[in-house]
């Protein structure tokens, strides 16, 4: 990421509610609050857990945990108090990385967790901007040190945590990046929870090939015909979601005709023939994914 930085310092690089931020932008401000985390013992081989909304904050913190050093462990305040009880206690992180209203969800649910770092509720332009080194870090930032902890239902119904090293996640980034050769200029809309693996696909691969994350807000998720408009409105040429989402939008009227030249990426549920046939016959390329974690 800091190299694409380098590469294309005025590219826009986040995309969030007519907000547009460009590489350059979003590197200082992950790196001041990554030195933050270091200052709160984030580092490498600990943890951080993140509860934000999506938003261009949350790009933010998930870089900065990653600069620290650290690995980031992503919270869903919609989940269950037992289950995000369950996944602060297992995964032991150093803090909570939150805002607000989602720590505020959190306590109402009796949730108890580390002592939490609250973005909205912290000024860094005390921090620099340069980008971290090690010398800065607890430890030596290398790649097999985890990226981040995912926790999945586990076959008993009792979460269990994954965790991917650095080195995997960028074999994984690498391989995706040559496949779909994504550019300054390509906009991916990212529609999928943090807390689920292919987020990682989203977020990341753009950041380290030039293009644009297009953060869709919590809202327009749920909003099949908001999604859509904004497909269109913010000039999206590539999308990865799931079955049962593509076959939403299709049903909603005109939008094949907005999917032309859009790559597709499907995945998170078996993919039927006739809807993979409905979007080969509209989309500029599918391509259907499944295993970010098991690849990883």
């Amino acid at each position: 990421f800091e190299e694409q930085v380098r590469r294309s310092p005025d590219a826009v690089a986040v995309v969030f509610e007519g907000e547009q931020v460009s590489y350059a932008e979003l590197n200082v401000r992950a790196n001041r609050l990554a030195r933050l985390l270091v200052a709160r013992g984030a580092g490498p081989e600990s943890l951080v857990a993140v509860a934000l909304p999506r938003s261009t904050d949350l790009v933010v913190a998930l870089l900065a945990v990653l600069k620290s050093g650290a690995a980031y462990v992503p919270v869903d305040v919609e989940y269950p108090a037992d289950r995000v009880g369950f996944m602060l206690s297992d995964a032991d992180p150093v803090c909570l990385l939150t805002d607000s209203a989602s720590l505020a969800v959190l306590s109402a649910k009796g949730v108890v967790g580390p002592a939490p770092l609250v973005l909205d509720g912290v000024d860094l332009a005390g921090f620099s901007g340069a980008d971290l080194v090690d010398g800065e870090r607890s430890g030596v930032l290398d790649g097999s040190c985890p990226a981040y902890v995912i926790y999945t239902s586990g076959s008993t119904g009792r979460p269990k945590g994954v965790v991917v090293p650095g080195s995997a996640l960028v074999n994984f980034l690498g391989s995706m990046g040559v496949r779909f050769g994504l550019g300054v200029g390509d906009r991916w809309l990212a529609v999928t929870t943090v807390s689920f693996d292919i987020a990682g696909l989203e977020l990341f691969l753009p950041l380290v090939c030039g293009a644009a994350v297009v953060v869709a807000g919590s809202l327009w998720v749920r909003d099949v015909a908001g999604l859509r408009l904004l497909l269109v409105s913010s000039g999206v040429t590539v999308m990865q979601a799931t079955p049962s989402l593509w076959r939403a939008l299709l049903a909603d009227g005109g939008v094949a005709g907005d999917l032309a030249g859009v790559r597709v990426l499907v995945g998170g549920e078996a993919l039927a023939v006739d809807l993979a046939r409905d979007l080969v016959g509209v989309a500029g390329s599918v391509t259907n994914l499944y295993g970010p974690t098991e690849s990883t």
